[in-house]
């Protein structure tokens, strides 16, 4: 029988039973969908976290308070104890670093900011001018806290976008007074939409000249001190010369963690890679089941066609095109499910990325490959048995069954 025979034949066979070729094409589209949807959302997550930690700016070391006990980052470890606190002078002694280009210490408490009777609590963040650059935040009016002396600072406040809608509505928010916890401050500049960073959500922030969040906050400390390199090539020699002079201001003490951008963006992105491998692994079990399926309603179908497959052999087909025809019926309708559960499995995507349009929800290439290649192995492999089944039949007994 000719290859074109052989796919005609398979192809009249397939759709000859409607409810047949359809409960197989659903079974893989199914568990090719579930891999693209799982794998989609996987590995979303993983660049979700890779672009929120890529926008906190280019070439940056973060010096947190208190000694990490392992040898590496993990966010757990991002909390820290110490016996000494960061301090602005810390943060203005690294800047004679020959690596460090600009250094922005950051203050952080919560606090209530007022307005003409509308009240909000905020997460309120003691900065200084550096602070946008190493950041490279953008603003969407104004301007940013102004350069001066790190130990004192003007009454001024840079506030986020969420906090400008609900405080001012329609009004203008530049050179309005707000009291922040007992404090007045002018409005200088609001930020742009931008969303979560750093652990913390621009939008609903507040940020002030970092001596006044300290006296505001009764507190001496810093929250963290962001470093931003020279260049790429010096990250790692910037985190150690940061180190270093950390240790010999705090005494000798490595009471400190200083962590990279890379090593933080390495982190997560083994993590949510090997979660992405994980769901892929499990929606995989769905395609396994539906190649189970597919054994089954072959077998059935050899014990239907028992007289069709009597015919073919009286008409001289021998047992490896028996086996062909049933193997190619089976790859046909589980390649038909699986580019069916592609499909659906990009339309769910789509409906996730445009519910969450901050979410890129794209499938990789190599699970849309993996689902499709599984998807057709699996129906050819357990195509197999009733293959087999049906080119042993013995012709004559095969059409006295008619």
């Amino acid at each position: 029988m000719r290859t074109s025979d052989l796919i005609r034949f398979a192809k009249d066979a397939a759709t000859g039973n409607p409810l047949r070729a359809g409960l197989l094409v659903l079974a893989m589209a199914i568990g090719v969908a579930s891999v693209v949807v799982l794998t989609a959302l996987g590995d979303g997550a993983r660049r979700y976290v890779m672009n929120e930690f890529s926008s906190l700016g280019s070439n940056l070391v973060i010096v947190l308070p208190g000694r990490s006990q392992t040898g590496g980052f993990s966010p757990g470890n991002a909390v820290t104890s110490t016996p000494r606190d960061l301090t602005i002078d810390d943060a203005q002694a690294l800047l004679r670093l020959p690596t460090v280009a600009q250094a922005a210490p950051l203050a952080v408490g919560t606090s209530e900011i007022r307005f003409e009777g509308r009240l909000r609590e905020v997460m309120v963040a003691g900065t200084t001018a550096e602070y946008a650059q190493v950041r490279q935040m953008a603003m969407a009016q104004g301007r940013f806290l102004a350069p001066g002396d790190w130990q004192t600072g003007a009454s001024e406040a840079v506030i986020g976008a969420n906090v400008r809608t609900e405080l001012f509505g329609k009004q203008s928010a530049l050179g309005q007074l707000v009291r922040i916890g007992d404090r007045r401050f002018r409005v200088v500049g609001v930020l742009a939409a931008s969303g979560q960073g750093l652990g913390m959500n621009s939008d609903e922030l507040v940020l002030i000249p970092v001596s006044l969040a300290q006296a505001m906050f009764n507190s001496s400390t810093l929250f963290r001190i962001l470093v931003e390199a020279k260049g790429r090539e010096s990250i790692e020699a910037a985190k150690t010369q940061v180190a270093a002079l950390i240790q010999s201001r705090h005494e000798g003490e490595q009471d400190v963690t200083v962590i990279t951008q890379d090593a933080v963006l390495s982190t997560f992105d083994k993590l949510l890679g090997a979660l992405t491998l994980g769901v892929a692994g499990i929606a995989a079990i769905s395609l396994a089941v539906a190649g189970i399926l597919v054994m089954n309603v072959m077998l059935v179908s050899v014990t239907q066609r028992t007289s069709e497959i009597g015919l073919l052999k009286a008409l001289g087909a021998d047992a490896a095109t028996i086996r062909s025809v049933f193997l190619m019926e089976a790859a046909m309708l589980s390649l038909a499910g699986a580019f069916v559960g592609y499909g659906l499995g990009l339309v769910v995507a789509g409906i996730v990325r445009q519910m969450y349009p901050t979410f890129p929800a794209y499938a990789p290439d190599w699970a849309v490959f993996a689902g499709l290649g599984t998807a057709l192995a699996t129906g050819i492999v357990f195509g197999v048995l009733p293959a087999r089944r049906a080119a042993k039949l013995d012709p004559v007994q095969a059409l006295a069954k008619r």
